[in-house]
């Protein structure tokens, strides 16, 4: 018989993720930040208002990141265009891929965001969390260097 090791398994209850505000129009659940994984993967809950912005295209250099939409639809950009996804459909943009996502729909829409690996992606959405509660404005020039330090480049669609 082999030893189990408990210590091997990682369990997070609702409470140790809480959905946090991320802007007037979204809110978000760190379900499993790459620090939780050993840098693995991250794994994020987002939800989007109706008739809401998203993110604009934009393209990563060092991380693929994966859509899973749970409820109502979510709009992605991919391979040029935007089209309407629903519950079930699923979306894998590989490193340098141009993707971005909003909410045209009518109803609240919620997905599942997958980064592989598990940069430390979260501190990007605490830091414009916090830039969305101080109700400050970064200049072109610092919103430019935010997204560089987060591995994020804007693209025009």
């Amino acid at each position: 018989m082999s030893h189990v090791d408990p210590a091997l398994v990682d369990v997070r209850t609702l409470a140790d993720h809480p959905l946090v505000p991320n802007g007037e129009t979204s809110k978000l659940r760190m379900v499993a930040p790459g620090s939780a994984t050993a840098g693995r993967y991250g794994l994020v809950e987002y939800h989007v208002a109706p008739h809401s912005p998203g993110a604009m295209p934009h393209v990563h250099r060092t991380f693929s990141e994966s859509f899973y939409v749970l409820t109502g639809e979510l709009t992605i950009y991919a391979a040029g265009s935007w089209q309407a996804h629903g519950p079930g459909d699923y979306a894998l943009v590989h490193e340098g891929g141009a993707h971005g996502f909003r909410n045209d729909g009518d109803e609240w829409a919620s997905f599942l965001i997958l980064f592989a690996p598990g940069i430390a992606r979260e501190l990007f959405f605490t830091e414009l969390a916090e830039l969305w509660r101080s109700g400050r404005t970064l200049t072109p020039e610092e919103m430019t260097a935010f997204y560089a330090r987060h591995d994020q480049v804007m693209v025009d669609p």
